[in-house]
Formats: C-alpha cells, sequence, structure tokens
C-alpha cells in the first residue's frame, strides 16, 4: 500500500535567483524523505525567469542613492502572481532582518496554520518597498545578524517547519521532546557504549525505570536551561514538579 497522506501536505514555493542553493538540501534527509512521500512539496522558482528584458534584470539603482542595488518590483509580482494565482491559502514571506524573529513557535504556527508558503529571497542591498506592501503576508528574521541572502534563512524556516507536520519524522515524539518544543532545553542524550573514555552513562538511564527516566531527563532539561538560556524560565509556566527540581538543582549549586 502506498504510504501518501495528502492532507498533511504543506506546499512551499522559494524565489530566488540561485535556486541550486536549494536542490541538495531538500533532497536528503529527512526533508528529502517528506517529499518523497508528499507529505511537503518544495518548488524552487528562479526570479530571473520572471524578467521581461533581454538580460534578465532583478536589480537597479536606488532612488535617492547610497550603496548597493535594490532588486526590482516587476520580477516579484510576476513570480508571485505565476506561481500562485489565487491568494487565499497561501501565505508569502519575506526573509527580512526586519522581521519577527524566527522560533519554534512561530514553527508550529506555520505548520498548523499554512497549507502553502511562498518565500521571497532577496539579495544585495533590499528588495523595493512595493514587493513587501502589496504581496507580503509576513516578514521574518532568523536572528539578528546580516546573511548575503534569504536563501538560508528559508531553509531554516523550511526544515523547522517540515519537521512538525505529521508523519515527517520517523517518531512523532522526536518533536515533542526537542528542545523549545516545551518552551525550554532539550535533556542530554548517550548511546552505546556505556563508558566511553572512562565517562559512563547516567545510571539511571540504564535501570528501565521509566519513571525515574522521566524525571531525571526533566530535571537534566532544567538544569540545562538555568545554566544556558536562564531567560526560558521566565517565558513558561512550571509544575509543582519543576519547583521541586529547580530547589533541587540551586541546592546541589551550592
Amino acid at each position: 500500500m502506498k504510504d501518501v497522506i495528502l492532507e498533511f501536505i504543506m506546499e512551499c514555493d522559494v524565489i530566488t535567483i540561485f535556486p541550486e542553493i536549494f536542490r541538495a538540501y531538500v533532497s536528503e534527509g529527512v526533508l528529502g524523505k517528506a517529499i518523497q512521500r508528499n507529505l511537503i512539496e518544495v518548488k524552487v522558482h528562479n526570479l530571473r525567469d520572471y524578467t521581461t528584458d533581454k538580460h534578465r534584470t532583478v536589480d537597479d539603482y536606488p532612488y535617492g542613492g547610497g550603496a548597493g542595488m535594490v532588486m526590482k518590483p516587476e520580477p516579484f509580482f510576476h513570480a508571485v502572481e505565476a506561481v500562485s494565482p489565487e491568494k487565499t491559502g497561501r501565505r508569502v514571506i519575506m526573509l527580512s532582518p526586519a522581521g519577527r524573529k524566527f522560533d519554534q513557535g512561530m514553527a508550529k504556527e506555520l505548520s498548523g496554520e499554512a497549507k502553502r508558503i511562498i518565500f521571497l529571497c532577496g539579495r544585495y542591498e533590499a528588495i523595493d518597498e512595493r514587493v513587501r506592501l502589496a504581496l507580503v503576508d509576513d516578514e521574518i528574521s532568523i536572528g539578528d545578524y546580516i546573511l548575503t541572502g534569504g536563501e538560508l534563512a528559508a531553509l531554516v524556516i523550511i526544515d523547522a517547519v517540515a519537521r512538525l507536520i505529521p508523519g515527517v519524522l520517523g517518531d512523532e515524539r522526536s518533536a515533542e521532546e526537542d528542545s523549545f518544543s516545551s518552551g525550554i532545553l532539550d535533556y542530554p542524550h548517550y548511546t552505546r557504549p556505556p563508558v566511553f573514555r572512562d565517562v559512563p552513562v547516567p545510571e539511571v538511564l540504564l535501570s528501565g525505570n521509566h519513571g525515574e527516566i522521566r524525571k531525571w531527563r526533566r530535571k537534566a532539561a532544567l538544569q540545562r536551561t538555568l545554566e544556558r538560556r536562564p531567560e526560558l524560565l521566565d517565558r513558561i509556566e512550571l509544575g509543582e514538579e519543576d519547583y521541586r527540581f529547580m530547589s533541587e538543582l540551586r541546592r546541589e549549586a551550592l
């Protein structure tokens, strides 16, 4: 029986002047398998195919002067209108340092709400503002730093969103237990051998006692978050057991 879950499919269209950047990544690993199973579709469109001059021009000098080149509005309008003539059911995202900062919560939002996402990948100094005003539903940044283009940011978002689609991961618990899925960092992971270079696996993980293993993992996740990203603890609601673990961690740190 063919393994196809059409109701969970998500379509991603990427508009870029460097389509080859995407080919290898989306054909390998988890994304590649998800595409083969029709759980997600990633189509990459060359922006230059939507130009109208013989030189396939996508940029021009900025009005008002200044450094760098600005990407022209016409190719983006032509591309979006050709790729998705119907506006309903789609979400057009422009990758931009001025956008909302991407996080796990936004990945969940996109995986649950968007059936079709169109990514606009800019290059050079900027994209003509009229593209944002008329076409874009959301601007997203993956961090407070500058990349040479939006392609890597689009791949980050596609990867993060795809793994939340039911059926994409081999074990659905993987997504549920990831760092940030519960608002805190993930617990440490171990595999064979039980001792490597004199460092043993914590005994509780070898005990077979699932209740104690769950407690150890939760406490270890809280400890890692407290040590590395304490600000995350202010954003979540801790349970009674969590407070007990936090008290133990503070006592152990004395």
